[in-house]
């Protein structure tokens, strides 16, 4: 892996402002041969043993920026006919104040006990569902249920806003 690593930094360095530069004066804009170009590296990497032993790799690379670009432009193209043929969208409604509110609370909870809350009340996964998927003991993910629904409960008591807050074994509405 060492040397496919060193294989592909050594292409990288040798090629890359070339093919960017390739890209910029095909695209007209920087900021898109860059995000073309650096999508194409991405994939040149995951695919490296296949690309390096092409007959020309920076051809492979230049050729996925291309097409990532006119795949770009292709979406961009459909989207303004799109818009053109059944005009602006509705707008959407705002979202509801208490899942604002929830959302924001869950931030604010430690990332163990908001998954836990998350899988369990929203997704309706079983404590030894968790348990299984995320290699803690049922125990732990009981623990960090009990701890998340008090600190929620917290959270949201201090914004006065209760609403869709489960009871100890309960269930988030």
């Amino acid at each position: 892996m060492a040397a496919n690593t060193a294989d592909f930094d050594e292409f990288y360095n040798a090629t890359h402002r070339r093919v960017l530069h390739q890209m910029y004066a095909m695209t007209g804009n920087l900021a898109d041969a860059q995000e073309c170009t650096q999508e194409a590296y991405a994939r040149a990497w995951q695919r490296w043993k296949t690309v390096s032993q092409a007959s020309s790799p920076e051809a492979w690379i230049r050729t996925v920026a291309w097409r990532i670009a006119a795949s770009r432009w292709r979406k961009a193209k459909n989207g303004v006919t799109a818009l053109v043929k059944h005009g602006v969208p509705d707008h959407s409604p705002s979202p509801d104040p208490d899942h604002v509110a929830l959302v924001t609370a869950l931030k604010q909870i430690p990332e163990s006990q908001r998954q836990a809350i998350v899988l369990h009340h929203l997704v309706g996964m079983s404590v030894d569902d968790i348990a299984r998927e995320t290699g803690a003991p049922t125990g732990t993910i009981k623990a960090r249920l009990s701890r998340g629904r008090a600190a929620l409960a917290q959270l949201l008591t201090d914004t006065g806003d209760t609403a869709g807050l489960p009871a100890a074994g309960g269930e988030l509405s």
